[in-house]
């Protein structure tokens, strides 16, 4: 996404699940950082963007899109083609 990008974090990739229940109501991405603390600087200040609570207003004008977030920072193994 564009928006994550203008923020400093980096797409990696972006899926859904194939079984359900989970494949009709889950998305699963994966976005890096250079540190945790840059990911926190991100974050803040993606959620301070005015397109992004535009659009995320926009989303949810029916009601909620999203029931949940959960967030899992990770590193890399010594093995692991993506470093």
């Amino acid at each position: 996404m564009r928006i994550f990008e203008k923020h400093g974090m980096k797409n990696v990739g972006y899926w859904v699940p194939q079984d359900a229940p989970a494949k009709d109501n889950t998305l699963i991405y994966v976005i890096s950082h250079a540190s945790r603390d840059a990911a926190k600087a991100s974050w803040a200040a993606f959620s301070a963007d005015p397109e992004w609570k535009k659009v995320s207003a926009e989303s949810q004008v029916a009601g909620p899109i999203v029931s949940k977030v959960v967030s899992v920072y990770m590193d890399a193994t010594d093995y692991s083609p993506i470093k």
